[in-house]
């Protein structure tokens, strides 16, 4: 055993390595920081090898290490290089729960939801990919219950399942929300009764018997939108006229105003949107005020 001049008492010791007595008797305790012997009376002693150890279990506890892992770097069952593979793993693991739980805190704080509604939120934001398809899924499952899967009309059902949603580990506030609003969406009855409809009726907007074009919409209607120009007015049915053409017959004017009502809603449009976020890609503009407005537009020609 080293002399006396080269002892420690427990208190002496923590005041060297700057913890607490009450820690290093914990840790002497354990088999950490063993004693190099004991006084004449009773108490124990530990010397220089003891202030490196207690340095060394300090370090690798305040990075996180348990004490077991601890005790195996001690006693050279597994490498320090080892224990620290193990542990960055699962500190990514700790720091993509902290993310999330920081994203949902923040969409949290921006929405003003209630209690119930940010158990609920965390809940759908904790689910596993897997989960969240399955979500989809579900819902994309019934709204083609007894649609023949060879026909047109299950466009629109093959393209919402064909995005997936997937929700990263550490995804950014508006994810969460997006997958927050997106979860909402598809349980509601009246969105699933709507885009059934649209489904048994055809494939979407896109698929207009007699047009219009598509860009010609945004391009006319839009501008004519942001200038304010109301959809009944002369100047309203003068652009209406420019997408569907003056020598449009009115049954073909009947038949595209019914298929815009049929095909053009907004919340679907969100459904993309929504979708778009959560797998962080950047949503497109929205087009349906450009429909809607056009809808106007023609039912104001027809006298509807």
């Amino acid at each position: 055993m080293s002399t006396s001049a080269e002892l420690f008492t427990i208190g002496q010791l923590a005041d060297r390595c700057g913890v607490s007595a009450r820690t290093v008797r914990f840790w002497s305790d354990a088999g950490l920081v063993p004693p190099a012997g004991r006084s004449a009376g009773g108490y124990r002693l530990y010397d220089a090898e003891a202030v490196a150890r207690l340095d060394l279990v300090r370090s690798l506890r305040e990075l996180g290490l348990g004490l077991e892992v601890v005790q195996e770097v001690l006693a050279r069952t597994r490498t320090v290089a080892e224990v620290a593979a193990a542990h960055v793993t699962a500190l990514d693991a700790e720091i993509r729960i902290l993310r999330l739980r920081r994203a949902v805190l923040h969409t949290v704080a921006e929405r003003g939801g209630t209690i119930e509604e940010t158990v609920l939120m965390h809940k759908l934001a904790r689910l596993s990919a897997q989960e969240r398809q399955q979500i989809i899924d579900d819902f994309v499952r019934e709204v083609a219950e007894g649609i023949d899967p060879g026909t047109p009309a299950m466009g629109v059902v093959e393209s919402m399942r064909r995005l997936p949603a997937e929700l990263p580990d550490d995804p950014a506030p508006e994810q969460v929300d997006a997958w927050v609003e997106l979860a909402e969406l598809v349980a509601d009855e009246d969105f699933r009764r709507r885009v059934r409809a649209m489904a048994v009726a055809g494939g979407g907007a896109d698929e207009l018997e007699f047009g219009p074009d598509y860009q010609t919409v945004l391009e006319h209607a839009g501008r004519a939108l942001a200038e304010g120009i109301e959809p009944g007015s002369p100047q309203g049915r003068a652009v209406a006229d420019r997408i569907v053409g003056p020598e449009t017959s009115a049954a073909q004017r009947a038949r595209i105003l019914e298929q815009l009502e049929t095909f053009v809603d907004a919340r679907v449009e969100r459904y993309w949107q929504l979708l778009a976020l959560v797998n962080g890609r950047p949503p497109h503009p929205p087009a349906v005020p450009a429909f809607e407005w056009l809808i106007a537009a023609l039912r104001a020609g027809s006298g509807a």
